[in-house]
């Protein structure tokens, strides 16, 4: 079983639950309609990688928040990458398929380590450079959906186990990758930067 980093120890996570459309700006980027509820999709332990990897010109990343659940609340907080294979996606919407294919690959959920938060969630943001230039950016406020909102929804028909992650939808800004490419997210607390994270694509 995969592991990420949490305060210096290792912890398993089952699964990443993400979120998906939670962004409006992401939403009008992609075409798509804002959904009538939260839209909601899992990838396994196995999808979890701290390495970026390119796998095809049809995959596309999305930087996202994301939260460490432990004892039924957040205990922490990372950023990670989620990674879809568009070209997969596409073809399961026309077909009203699921969505595994596009978004449950391995390595596929690329995190960040994690640290213990304490604070108040509307305080935190984060943006995302790829070769020093500014793709994406967000604040609690644009999110449609906000964590606790996320937690309580997910609980009404699965279990959040012990060290499972949220990864809480993605702002505009997303696009292709290849390798070489430098990505740094920060993750800001009050506008102060409290985690930083760098990938180059392998």
């Amino acid at each position: 079983m995969k592991s990420i980093n949490f305060n210096g120890k290792s912890v398993v996570p089952s699964k990443v639950v993400c979120v998906g459309r939670n962004y409006v700006e992401h939403i009008k980027e992609l075409n798509n309609e804002i959904p009538s509820q939260m839209v909601l999709f899992n990838k396994p332990n196995s999808a979890i990688t701290d390495s970026l990897r390119y796998f095809s010109d049809t995959h596309r990343f999305e930087c996202e928040l994301c939260f460490l659940m432990q004892e039924g609340k957040i205990s922490g907080i990372g950023l990670g990458l989620d990674l879809t294979d568009k070209k997969a996606q596409e073809y399961a919407k026309q077909k009203g398929l699921p969505w595994e294919r596009a978004k449950a690959f391995d390595n596929s959920a690329v995190l960040s380590d994690f640290i213990e938060f304490n604070g108040n969630l509307e305080d935190l943001s984060f943006k995302l450079y790829i070769n020093d230039n500014l793709q994406q950016e967000a604040d609690f406020d644009l999110m449609i959906y906000k964590p606790l909102t996320i937690i309580k929804e997910v609980q009404t028909f699965m279990t959040l186990e012990e060290n499972d992650i949220i990864m809480s939808g993605t702002p505009k800004g997303v696009g292709s990758y290849k390798v070489g490419d430098r990505f740094s997210a920060f993750l800001y607390e009050s506008n102060q930067e409290i985690l930083k994270v760098d990938w180059v694509v392998l």
